[in-house]
């Protein structure tokens, strides 16, 4: 019966969610409740994964959990972008295959998405407008970004190259060296989709947010312990990425990151001129670490991504949000000199679950424990698909999909702390010294 040491307790700056109008919350689940199913996490895997369950069987009774509200958590506190294509291309048939199969997932969790903002209206900024991957220097581009073009044209993959000058023109900045731009990623408000996703789930599932859990059960089906009340089910699936060690699984096998992100104030109408009135656009760059993730916004406010470490306690100070918001603001000016007086009007910390291998954590992991874990920081789109995919395998339904999502294999183990931290963050300095030249 583990029990829960460790809950969310994300700060509140959390920019996306800021700029929404007020969502009135769910209330907190009180008194014992008893139900088909209970899924632990309204995010992207946990919401999908509900919404699944009420298609399947449209009459049992689903119950979702969240310690915080939708939208507030990591879910809603990602960089907002819907990727389609891997991180990582081999060139032999079988790292193909598997390039196929992770393309054929993403995808359909994008399509999702689509269907279900098409169908309920959910305003989000869902903009299908691809995205650039960039590199800062030379050494980049040769190391980075030629090998990437290699790989989508093994892949069969459309892309567009774009030099400086041409790059320039696209994004309103000077900074970078080139840029390989694919078409099928989507852009978003990330906190306004889990907002919509929650709140418009099919009737025969109930939300309760601000409920954290902090005991489990798995004896004779599943008890869930909150501070006010319980739930029992048959079955839960847990999509809650790195707690998921607190619940008993995957334990010494998920590394937890900090990610820390600004959103500028809004352009005015005389400093988006002077950016070149260009289109809204996304940027990764071509060293996730040491580069920085950037968006322009229908809104025309810009977003900087950077700062990523190890952070297994799931804590950050105000102080240290202080300090990487002035980080931040530097970061912007070297970018946009043509923009100093714009300041940085939200900075927030999201928290991503990486594995070792870059497995994530989906499947069953008991007789009535399925999970939707780790989704390797591309949770708008494979957080999805695996929750789904999860509901699909509890309700015995034969998708195919299935055997693409367990191919991907499952997290493996790593050292014990202290040995951990230090091996993380060595790790984690070299590979900054390595790619200083795209920082």
């Amino acid at each position: 019966m583990p029990k829960i040491n460790v809950l969310p307790a994300d700060d509140n700056t959390n920019g996306w969610s800021r700029i929404l109008p007020h969502r009135m919350p769910n209330p907190p689940l009180q008194g014992i409740v008893r139900a088909d199913w209970v899924v632990i996490g309204a995010g992207f895997a946990g919401l999908a994964a509900a919404r699944r369950l009420a298609e399947n069987r449209p009459n049992d009774k689903i119950v979702v959990i969240e310690a915080q509200e939708a939208g507030e958590g990591a879910s809603g506190r990602n960089s907002g972008f819907a990727i389609d294509l891997p991180h990582n291309v081999g060139s032999s048939m079988e790292e193909l295959e598997a390039s196929h199969r992770y393309l054929r997932l993403a995808r359909a969790g994008i399509d999702y998405h689509r269907q279900q903002i098409e169908r309920h209206g959910i305003a989000c900024d869902w903009s299908p407008v691809g995205k650039y991957h960039a590199a800062v220097s030379e050494q980049g581009v040769k190391e980075v970004l030629e090998p990437t073009v290699k790989e989508l044209d093994r892949l069969g993959e459309p892309y567009t190259w774009y030099d400086k000058a041409a790059l320039g023109g696209k994004l309103g900045s000077p900074h970078f060296a080139a840029a390989v731009f694919t078409p099928g990623t989507v852009l978003l408000n990330p906190a306004a989709l889990t907002r919509g996703l929650a709140d418009s789930l099919p009737e025969n599932v109930s939300v309760f947010e601000h409920t954290p859990v902090i005991e489990a059960d798995y004896r004779n089906g599943v008890t869930l312990t909150t501070p006010k009340g319980s739930v029992h089910a048959p079955v839960m699936i847990l999509g809650v990425n790195g707690f998921a060690e607190q619940f008993g699984f995957y334990k010494g096998r998920l590394l937890t990151f900090a990610a820390h992100a600004s959103l500028s104030r809004r352009l005015t109408a005389a400093e988006y001129k002077a950016l070149g009135s260009i289109e809204p656009w996304g940027l990764t760059p071509a060293n996730a670490f040491a580069g920085i993730t950037m968006r322009l916004t229908p809104d025309r406010r810009i977003l900087i991504r950077q700062n990523i470490h190890f952070c297994p306690s799931f804590r950050q100070s105000d102080e240290r949000r202080r300090k990487i918001q002035v980080e931040h603001k530097r970061l912007f000016d070297e970018r946009f000199p043509m923009l100093t007086n714009v300041g940085m009007e939200h900075t927030w910390t999201g928290y991503i679950c990486l594995s070792r291998n870059g497995a994530p954590g989906f499947g069953r992991v008991a007789s009535n424990v399925y999970t939707a874990v780790c989704q390797n920081a591309v949770g708008v789109a494979k957080g999805t698909i695996s929750g789904l995919l999860a509901a699909d395998m509890a309700c015995g339904v034969d998708n195919p999909l299935i055997a693409d999502m367990q191919s991907l294999g499952t997290p493996s183990s790593v050292p014990p702390r202290p040995f951990l931290d230090v091996g993380v963050r060595t790790r984690f300095a070299w590979e900054l010294w390595r790619a200083r030249h795209e920082a």
